[in-house]
């Protein structure tokens, strides 16, 4: 799945009028509801403000994403919404939020929410995305960054799938105690780095949507050539005590 399958254009706002956490919500539930996404507003509502009682969605680096799997959402969709005066929000990082994502998914789909949520937070783990997402004037602009990243996304898999078999090998784990967001923007940002220092890494992602690219003993010796067996077995050892630990926090 792209972003841009869900990503419409024609919900996004350019330029949000309110300033305070609530009003934002109202704001973009008020457009959802507009453009025939949600059914009603109220009960659309109580699922974002029953999410953000959990725990903030405002993530850092001035990003947001509420989001919902709500018996009033009639077809799914991602609204993108631009502060450009910032907004408090609560966020982890106490800062102000100037780009919102709020994701609607049905009641009784699939998880295509959590599947947004991750594609979306692999994406923002890249400054570059970010600060252009912060400039951008049009709904265009915005479909546009993200198809170039995910063109260049393809570049840097091709790349790694064909890195030769003496370039250093990593794994790692990542997980998020209260959601999913940070899973995946700590695995786009391992791989970032492993890239930039041609350095190849597996990464095992622990989130609400459980494991995925799970490290097994059978999957590591398929990644690579390992010269001795007791080597491998060790890693795999510290795989699952890795993974054990971060299991303990969520």
């Amino acid at each position: 799945m792209q972003i841009n399958d869900v990503l419409r254009k024609d919900l996004m706002i350019m330029d949000l009028e309110a300033t305070s956490k609530e009003a934002v919500i109202d704001e973009m539930i008020q457009r959802l509801a507009e453009k025939n996404v949600i059914s009603d507003v109220e009960t659309f509502k109580t699922g974002i403000m029953n999410r953000e009682s959990q725990t903030s969605t405002g993530l850092g680096n001035g990003i947001a994403m509420p989001h919902s799997k709500n018996k009033a959402v009639k077809e799914p969709a991602v609204l993108f919404a631009k502060s450009s005066k910032g907004v408090e929000y609560e966020a982890l990082d106490n800062q102000p939020v100037e780009l919102f994502f709020m994701i609607a998914a049905p009641e009784g789909g699939n998880d295509l929410h959590l599947q947004v949520l991750a594609s979306l937070s692999r994406k923002l783990v890249d400054e570059s995305v970010v600060s252009k997402l912060k400039q951008v004037r049009t709904p265009e602009e915005v479909q546009n960054i993200f198809k170039e990243d995910e063109e260049e996304q393809v570049v840097r898999e091709e790349t790694s799938k064909n890195a030769g078999s003496d370039q250093k090998f990593v794994v790692a784990v990542t997980a998020c105690p209260t959601g999913i967001a940070h899973t995946y923007m700590a695995e786009d940002a391992l791989k970032r780095k492993a890239a930039e220092m041609g350095v190849e890494i597996r990464v095992e992602t622990n989130g609400t949507d459980g494991a995925k690219n799970k490290l097994t003993a059978s999957s590591l010796l398929q990644t690579r050539k390992w010269t001795w067996l007791d080597s491998m077995e060790n890693l795999y050892c510290n795989v699952r005590f890795l993974r054990a630990s971060t299991s303990l926090k969520n």
